[in-house]
Parts: structure tokens; C-alpha cells; sequence
């Protein structure tokens, strides 16, 4: 049985408790991210493996780490107009199922050249998520309830590496890595029936949200849109650079066993998660006992990138593996208080109307970072030979991200898209 659509509107802001039925499409939200994230980051587990399997150097790795994100940082502004344009959920489906497939047919290939185009369509596949995660909160989940909204998402993408690094790096110690990405490709397809039966039947805007849709001169000519697009691309330095290398760094760099790697990366991951489930239902908390929304969402995320750039930087230089390992955890725990509230800003601006193409025209440029830091990073260990100036330098970009969301992104509050393009267009004639 299909879920009719529900508006904002039939659920007052006053109201603190959620319907039936979102509390379980946010749950299968959730269990999206976590496969999501789990498929974009076994191979940076099976790496070591494929490395030696296929006799490619660190260069060529760091290459194949980044072919995921070619497609789907490219992909992000599509997939965002056609989010907002098309039934979002039906959407989602499809591209779920590709990305699955593709997955599967991984641990089947035997050449650079193959592996590297299944990576892309991987890309391909999931570059529709947050886009479409946006659009979807947005129509559905009232502002006092997005922290937490965001947080399902938040923990998503912080226990599905984690469970990936735990599950993944023991089955492959034992079968190898071939039987894991097939079983998990495969096996993602139950989620698709689950899906199609509890989401909404259609896209449904809000009345009090309907306002014109913005075009692209609007979203860039945004100082806000530009600075949460610089400070995503910040954040997703330091969550690409975990994702892409942490597994390799732990196994070479600090000569951990596959089974001790499992055991810090997913310990790492889970208290990110933690971490982020709190600081959403935290800043939610403190906006309904009055704080502004700006106020609550620049602290939570502003405050998570320097702490994780401290304890990154200080990682990179103790020489013992076990402080190390404390820092790094620390670390991963400070970025998920960042991680809820990273969501919520864009939803807000942008509102339920322009969600879609907001997180889209964001993420292009956010994840570009998962484009330059497996590159950079495996160029620059060649050359240095270890992991320090890697880590002082994803500490460096943090703070930037962090200045970024503090005062280039301006109040957050939903933009009035009608009146915004009115008002660029007297700015230019005012400044002639």
C-alpha cells in the first residue's frame, strides 16, 4: 500500500511528534545512507588488496579511489533540477538500483580499466542521494525536527564505514575481497521494495512554499550559496580523505593487521555517529527553546571542523600508535557533531521548492574534494613518504570550512526566491 503525500502543512510546528509513517521513511532513509556509504568506501578497504592483486602504485590507487567522485560531484546539478522536478522517490529507486548492480559486478572484474568504470557508474548511481535526501526532508520535516531529520543521514554515513571497515575488513582477511563486494551489491536490492511501498505517493510542496522557482543566476549569485558550497568542499576533505585512506594509512603507516584496522576504523566511525545523533537532537533542542536557527546551526558545525582539525593535526605527529588512534577517534567524533547541521542550513535556504537543486548545485562542488583528495594525498605520500603533511593539510582546509560557514554564509533563514532575483537585478543597475 502506498503512502498518500503529506505536507508540512498538516503537521504544525507546534506539534513535537511526528507521524507513523515518516518516523519509518526516515529509518529507510537512514539504512539508504548507511548501504550508500558503504559502497562508496570498500574499496579504499579492499585497496591494500587490489593493490598487490593488480600491481598498480600508489598513484594509480589514488586514481581509482577518485574515479567514484568524477561522476558523481559532476552528476550533482542534474540530479538537483530533476529532484525537484520528477517524483523524487521514484527517482531515488532507480538509482539506487544501479549503483547496487554496479557494486556487485566489482568483485567480478579483473583489469584497471574495468574496475575503473564500475566506480564511475557507482558515481553515477549515488550521486542522486543527497539531492534527493534534501528534497525529501524538506517536504516532510518541519524545522524544529530537521537536526534530527539530518542527523539519520549524518549517522548513516558514519556507521556504514564503519560497519564496512568492521565486516568488510574481516570477511576479506578470510575470503578475500572479491566475495564481499558481490554479496553486498546483491544483497542491497531488498532495500528497493521496502522504499516503494512507505514513501509518498508523489512530491508534494507545501502551500506556504510556494513561491517561483529560482534559476541558476539566483542560486550563483548567492554569497550564502557559494559559502555553503566552500564549506561542504571543506568538510568533505577531511570525510573523503577518512574514507579514501584511512584503512591504507592504518595497515601501512601505523602496521596495524587487517582485523586491528576493522576494529579503530569502525570504532572511529561509530562514535562519529554518536556524536552526530546527539548534536542533531541538541541543536534542535536548543532551537525550540528559542535560539536562532543561525546561531544553533554555525556553532554545531563551525565548532565540529576545528575541533576534528585540531585533533587531526596533533594525530599526525605523535609516534605512538595508540595516541594516534585516540586522536584519530576524537576526531571522527568532533566531525559528527558537525555532520546534521551541514544538511540543515542548505534545506532551510533553500526551502522545499529549490531543496533539491540547492543540495545539488552544493554537492557538485563539495564533493570535488572526493575528486582531489585521493589524488593529492596518494601524490603526496609518494613524495614525502608518510602520512604527516597529508593530515596537516586536511587540519588547514577544516579551519578554512569552518571561517566559511561562520561569515560568508549569511542568516539562515529561508531565501524569498521571487524577490531575490529583483533585487539583484536593481543591485546592477545601482552600481552603473
Amino acid at each position: 500500500m502506498r503512502i498518500a503525500a503529506l505536507s508540512m502543512t498538516t503537521i504544525p510546528s507546534e506539534h513535537k511528534r511526528l507521524p507513523g509513517f515518516l518516523i519509518v521513511l526516515l529509518v529507510l532513509i537512514g539504512v539508504s545512507v548507511f548501504i550508500n556509504y558503504i559502497d562508496r568506501g570498500n574499496l579504499s578497504i579492499a585497496a591494500s588488496m587490489v593493490q598487490d592483486e593488480m600491481h598498480i602504485n600508489p598513484a594509480q590507487l589514488g586514481v581509482l579511489l577518485s574515479a567514484f567522485f568524477w561522476t558523481y560531484a559532476l552528476l550533482q546539478p542534474l540530479y538537483g533540477w530533476l529532484a525537484d522536478r520528477v517524483n523524487v522517490y521514484y527517482l531515488f529507486a532507480v538509482c539506487f538500483a544501479a549503483w547496487s548492480v554496479a557494486t556487485a559486478a566489482t568483485g567480478l572484474v579483473h583489469t584497471f580499466v574495468a574496475l575503473f568504470a564500475l566506480r564511475l557508474i557507482v558515481g553515477m548511481g549515488e550521486a542522486v542521494s543527497f539531492p534527493a535526501y534534501s528534497k525529501i526532508i524538506a517536504l516532510n520535516y518541519p524545522e524544529e525536527h530537521r537536526g534530527v531529520a539530518n542527523s539519520v543521514l549524518a549517522m548513516g554515513l558514519a556507521v556504514g564505514p564503519g560497519f564496512g571497515i568492521l565486516l568488510g575488513g574481516t570477511l576479506m582477511a578470510r575470503f578475500g575481497w572479491r566475495p564481499f563486494f558481490i554479496i553486498l551489491g546483491l544483497g542491497s536490492m531488498l532495500w528497493i521494495p521496502l522504499w516503494l511501498k512507505w514513501s509518498p505517493s508523489r512530491n508534494l510542496v507545501p502551500a506556504s512554499s510556494k513561491q517561483s522557482s529560482p534559476s541558476l543566476l539566483e542560486f550563483v549569485c548567492l554569497r550564502s550559496a557559494w559559502g555553503s558550497c566552500i564549506g561542504l568542499f571543506c568538510g568533505n576533505y577531511v570525510n573523503y580523505f577518512l574514507l579514501t585512506w584511512l584503512p591504507y594509512y592504518l595497515l601501512r603507516e601505523r602496521h596495524f593487521s587487517m582485523a586491528q584496522m576493522a576494529r579503530i576504523g569502525a570504532t572511529g566511525y561509530f562514535g562519529g555517529a554518536v556524536c552526530a545523533g546527539i548534536a542533531g537532537w541538541l541543536s534542535d533542542r536548543w532551537i525550540r527553546s528559542g535560539a536562532t536557527t543561525t546561531v544553533v546551526r554555525k556553532t554545531f558545525v563551525a565548532g565540529g571542523y576545528v575541533s576534528c582539525a585540531t585533533f587531526l593535526a596533533l594525530a599526525a605527529f605523535v609516534p605512538g600508535a595508540r595516541g594516534s588512534t585516540i586522536l584519530l577517534w576524537l576526531a571522527m567524533a568532533s566531525f559528527g557533531v558537525s555532520a546534521s547541521n551541514i544538511w540543515a542550513i542548505p534545506q532551510t535556504l533553500a526551502g522545499s521548492q529549490a531543496a533539491g537543486r540547492w543540495v545539488g548545485f552544493q554537492n557538485c562542488s563539495g564533493n570535488m574534494a572526493g575528486v582531489v583528495v585521493p589524488v593529492v594525498t596518494g601524490f603526496v605520500v609518494r613524495q614525502t613518504g608518510s602520512f604527516r603533511s597529508a593530515f596537516v593539510s586536511v587540519a588547514v582546509v577544516l579551519c578554512i570550512g569552518a571561517a566559511t560557514w561562520t561569515f560568508v554564509v549569511g542568516k539562515i533563514e529561508q531565501v524569498k526566491w521571487e524577490r531575490s532575483a529583483e533585487l539583484l537585478v536593481a543591485e546592477a543597475s545601482a552600481s552603473r
